[in-house]
């Protein structure tokens, strides 16, 4: 008689695994229709409110009261946690959108600017020099006879890549759809095959326990990098969603995707396994998937947090596949740039399957 093969049976279950998951309107919803809906209305409103994001130069005199002002200013978002180097990577990537450095001087004019602007962000830039000129005259104004005028000010303009929203928007999108996939469809689909006791049957053949997990992992990934493809294509034709690299940068944002969908799929084996039954498992998922999809920087900005809700983004999964998509799509990092990102995926991969083995269940 032939061998039984496992490898066969694995690439049936995935067959089949995957014409389920096309048949099923909540995973292409989830995986394909919520994500390019968010897309394009995002993209076409520009993104939340406006703010300018304004570093900081490290001899700046933060005590006078052209800092304050600014400081108080709502619009402006003053940036002084990064290097020298980082402010003017991050200028000339658009990241930030100025420089400011302000002097105090013994005579006068009492102070001196020196402001640095990036071609990359025009329209911003022409916000804050119409911020920068209010303040001034409001200074001069409370000066009386002796106004405080603030007359020796030097702009510089860079150039660099302009930042789109669609280059913020876009890598969260697809987050969001792998974060997505991951945890309800494989819960459900785990749940479902051990209440109808599908699983049981299993058991009666030839096929192993791994055979079975992953040919559902086979067919959810490779569901998933076609779900990718298609926003990555959508945003970048229709939108102008930056792939410095090509199809270079397409495959690595693809890899990782896989190792971003892999991690979200153990929280998926761990629902599947604490849930009683299908009703349970939506509020499982929601505990697990909400916190990201608002904290990890998704739709907006981790920058606009306040410090203690920073840290708590900064320990989510969903951050750091985030950055680690932004970082290689629009500034051309490779898979060995983002080594931090991978490193805390790696550890959140040992930390939910340690979880997983001891709370899945096959029957």
């Amino acid at each position: 008689m032939k061998k039984y093969s496992n490898t066969r049976a694995t690439l049936a279950i995935a067959a089949a695994s995957f014409r389920s998951i096309i048949r099923s309107p909540s995973a292409v919803v989830f995986s394909l229709a919520f994500p390019l809906i968010f897309i394009v209305v995002f993209a076409n409103v520009g993104g939340s409110a406006v703010t300018v994001d304004v570093g900081v130069a490290k001899t700046c005199d933060t005590t006078g009261p052209v800092y304050k002002i600014l400081q108080n200013t709502k619009v402006v978002h003053l940036i002084k946690s990064q290097s020298t180097v980082e402010m003017e990577k991050n200028l000339s990537k658009g990241n930030i959108d100025a420089i400011i450095n302000i002097q105090k001087n013994n005579g006068r004019p009492l102070y001196s600017l020196h402001i640095k602007y990036t071609s990359a962000s025009m329209q911003k830039d022409a916000i804050l020099k119409s911020l920068l000129n209010s303040v001034f005259y409001q200074l001069n104004s409370q000066g009386g006879n002796q106004p405080m005028a603030v007359a020796d000010i030097k702009e510089t303009t860079i150039q660099g890549r302009e930042y789109k929203y669609i280059d913020f928007l876009l890598p969260g999108m697809l987050g969001f759809s792998l974060l997505s996939s991951g945890v309800f469809g494989t819960a459900f689909v785990f749940l479902s095959l051990r209440l109808t006791l599908v699983v049981k049957r299993f058991f009666a053949t030839p096929v192993k326990k791994y055979s079975i997990v992953l040919g559902e992992a086979l067919a959810r990934l490779v569901f998933s990098w076609i779900g990718a493809l298609f926003i990555i294509l959508v945003g970048h034709f229709a939108f102008g969603f930056t792939l410095i690299h090509g199809a270079v940068t397409v495959i690595n944002m693809l890899i990782l995707a896989a190792i971003g969908l892999i991690v979200f799929m153990g929280f998926g084996f761990i629902i599947s396994g604490v849930a009683k039954n299908e009703s349970t498992v939506p509020p499982l998922s929601n505990i697990i998937t909400m916190p990201q999809f608002l904290l990890s920087g998704t739709f907006f900005a981790t920058t606009a947090f306040p410090t203690w809700l920073q840290s708590l983004s900064n320990i989510l999964p969903l951050t750091y596949l985030n950055k680690a998509m932004r970082d290689v799509a629009f500034e051309g990092a490779g898979l060995g740039d983002v080594t931090k990102d991978l490193l805390v995926l790696g550890i959140w991969f040992v930390i939910v399957y340690a979880v997983a083995v001891k709370t899945f269940k096959w029957e």
